[in-house]
């Protein structure tokens, strides 16, 4: 690390401290101390939305104040300092300095399988076709995290499979890595006493539970006896003092379980801080795809979670219907990339297909793979961020892209060609078009002005850069140097003469 890195981090974390002697006193103070340490482009948008939220007490307020002094003291120091300060404030500006070095994606965080193997087999989830055969070895999974770190990443997610199959692995690679954060979808039912004590003791795991909306829905996708496990968990978790969320698959079963105002505040009694929605898709051979959801579904789920947002203490992403405040789709290492449990390095985690394998190429290499290029110089690929995903909302678009890469399938169980992948969405893109453009383009709508007047639409000092380079977008002039805008400021003045 280098040496203003150090001194940078090292007041960071004596702000925290501060912040953590008495968090209701300090809390209006740490982010202007932040404020002060912290370059203006990292962030920007998040850090005033939370001064916001401590000026107005809002729900958000009392989510940060329920994670200040509800969590286990033991964890909560460690784990708020790994996760914003090395994580974050630090590793964000190092990202950004890596994608212009390499004109290529850097992820925040990196998705990896360390097991195929799994105890339960849920419908519609592509890991029950995967079988238990395929895992990264730790020494694997060790590289991964040293290569990321080196680019900037400092969050790690676990997939599967069943991660926590692999549990001693993870808390041997969290102790490896302190200034990691991990976090790991599972489905909770190899959460125990033991492994709530290695959780305290590393202080930066986060479970993500998997839950399928209340009893019915969740053992009917899952199995019967699911959603008692489910809940025991969640209890030992609060009980503990532990941060854990829940990511939940919408479906068109269990849409009116998900979005009720009922199940959140089931989660949030629970002791939930985060849930992540992901929209159902039909990935793998013989996936059902009655189970997409319906346009009248999405959106019910789209005003719905803007609606918890501003009542409900709970951190709530929506990932197919939030593409408008991160630029699009995050997917191909823009944000993210996905590692399977044989190594392939696939865009996204459910697109599986690649052009290389990291048993075999360094984790940069697979960034600048034929696959991951496209969609670096494809994203965004719909102006309309409602329409976000090469698979889900733009026709055919996923098969285009692994076709011009000569990338091939990655599915461990039976290959699934892009073109049949993407033809199960050809009726779901058709329903959910006119509505996306509808919403998108709706006055009344209280996200229109930034719609229409936000040239950057939640995308970093890079995404802007690029599309500036590609001829797709201007390039805003707090970005511009010095002679960018002076040459910018000519080129206007001439064509107002000119009119």
């Amino acid at each position: 690390m280098k040496a203003t890195d150090q001194i940078k981090r090292a007041a960071l974390n004596k702000a925290i401290d501060y912040l953590l002697e008495n968090p209701e006193r300090n809390v209006a103070k740490i982010m202007d101390m932040i404020d002060k340490v912290a370059p203006d482009d990292v962030f920007p948008t998040q850090r005033a939305a939370f001064h916001q939220a401590i000026d107005d007490e809002s729900n958000w307020y009392q989510l940060i104040m329920k994670i200040l002094t509800d969590m286990n003291p033991q964890v909560r120091d460690r784990l708020i300092k790994t996760f914003i300060v090395d994580a974050n404030m630090l590793a964000w500006p190092k990202q950004e300095a890596m994608r212009d070095q390499y004109h290529c994606n850097i992820p925040w965080a990196i998705l990896l399988d360390p097991t195929s193997a799994c105890n339960l087999r849920c419908t519609g989830c592509w890991a029950a076709e995967y079988g238990h055969k395929q895992n990264l070895t730790y020494e694997e999974i060790d590289s991964i995290i040293n290569q990321g770190v080196k680019l900037g990443t400092h969050v790690y997610i676990y997939t599967g499979g069943e991660p926590l199959v692999r549990k001693h692995d993870l808390i041997n690679l969290c102790e490896a890595h302190p200034d990691c954060a991990f976090l790991s979808f599972t489905n909770a039912t190899l959460i125990d006493e033991e492994f709530v004590q290695d959780m305290i003791r590393v202080a930066n795991f986060v479970p993500a539970i998997s839950v399928e909306g209340f009893e019915e829905a969740t053992d009917a996708r899952r199995g019967e006896g699911t959603y008692a496990k489910v809940s025991r968990a969640m209890e030992l978790l609060r009980e503990n003092g532990l941060p854990f969320g829940v990511s939940c698959c919408y479906t068109s079963a269990n849409a009116s379980s998900i979005a009720s105002e009922e199940f959140f505040d089931w989660l949030i009694e629970k002791g939930a801080l985060f849930a992540w929605v992901f929209t159902y898709m039909p990935v793998g051979v013989g996936s059902p795809t009655s189970l997409m959801v319906h346009a009248d579904q999405r959106e019910h789920l789209y005003r719905f979670i803007r609606e918890m947002r501003e009542k409900k203490p709970l951190f709530t992403l929506d990932f197919q219907n939030d593409g408008e405040f991160v630029g699009g789709c995050i997917a191909g290492g823009r944000r993210y990339l996905h590692i399977n449990a044989a190594g392939d390095v696939e865009p996204c985690v459910f697109a599986h297909y690649a052009n290389v394998n990291i048993r075999e190429t360094s984790l940069l290499d697979a960034l600048r793979s034929p696959l991951f290029m496209q969609y670096y110089e494809g994203q965004p690929f719909n102006d309309n961020l409602l329409k976000p995903c090469p698979i889900l909302e733009n026709e055919g678009l996923l098969a285009d892209m692994v076709k011009r890469a000569g990338a091939h399938s990655t599915d461990l169980q039976e290959k699934e060609s892009a073109e049949d992948l993407c033809a199960k969405c050809h009726d779901s893109i058709a329903e959910w078009t006119p509505v996306a453009e509808r919403i998108w383009n709706d006055e009344g709508d209280p996200l229109y002005d930034k719609r229409k007047n936000d040239l950057t639409q939640g995308m970093a000092d890079t995404d802007m850069r690029k599309l500036a380079e590609q001829g797709r977008r201007e390039l805003p002039e707090s970005l511009m140097t010095k002679r960018e805008r002076r040459e910018h400021r000519k080129q206007r003045e001439s064509t107002a003469n000119i009119a």
